[in-house]
């Protein structure tokens, strides 16, 4: 009688154990995800600064496109760790189009894209747009680990418990789905 008391014990002390190790990981997977989330929130920030120092170039060169581009500074939102995945790629959304404006505005200007100011910022925008790339592809590692764990049993059950739910994955846009053509 002794030996299972004392192995009830020993089962449950187990048992309290390993719910504490899930529970643990849980979290952790979680700070991740909002880490990434913030990563992100902070590479699309710095792409829009690079975008200001590429719209403050162009300003040099028209007027009337003064007046959009200063529009579109305007539309910069502020990002955080705690802004939704859907919030992040809306942001993103926008900032492609001011990126499709410049572009469109720098092609009426060819001494424009001799500027060495306008190529940096081009750089440092293209430079922004893989931080981005690299980091919501990281934040989708951990999303996919976060929610294999969320999903598989018997972490499911501690998942549930504990009342965490699935992480949303940043999605392909519909407008970066295809190649870009050259002709």
């Amino acid at each position: 009688m002794l030996f299972v008391g004392i192995a009830f014990v020993v089962v449950l002390i187990l048992i309290i154990f390993w719910v504490i190790s899930v529970y643990n990981n849980f979290i952790t997977l979680r700070e991740r995800v909002t880490n990434g989330r913030a990563q992100i929130a902070a590479q699309i920030e710095s792409r829009w600064d690079a975008i200001s120092n590429l719209i403050s170039a162009t300003k040099q060169y028209s007027k009337h496109e003064s007046e959009v581009l200063e529009n579109i500074t305007e539309k910069r939102s502020n990002l955080g760790k705690d802004s939704s995945v859907s919030e992040l790629e809306e942001n993103d959304a926008q900032l492609n189009n001011v990126v499709g404006r410049l572009i469109a505005i720098s092609e009426s200007y060819p001494d424009l894209k001799a500027s060495e100011v306008y190529k940096t910022s081009m750089e440092n925008v293209d430079k922004y747009e893989n931080n981005v790339r690299n980091a919501r592809m990281v934040y989708n590692d951990v999303v996919t680990r976060f929610n294999r764990l969320l999903k598989q049993f018997p972490t499911n059950i501690i998942g549930g418990i504990f009342n965490f739910s699935e992480e949303a994955y940043f999605e392909q846009s519909e407008g970066k789905a295809e190649m870009p053509s050259w002709d």
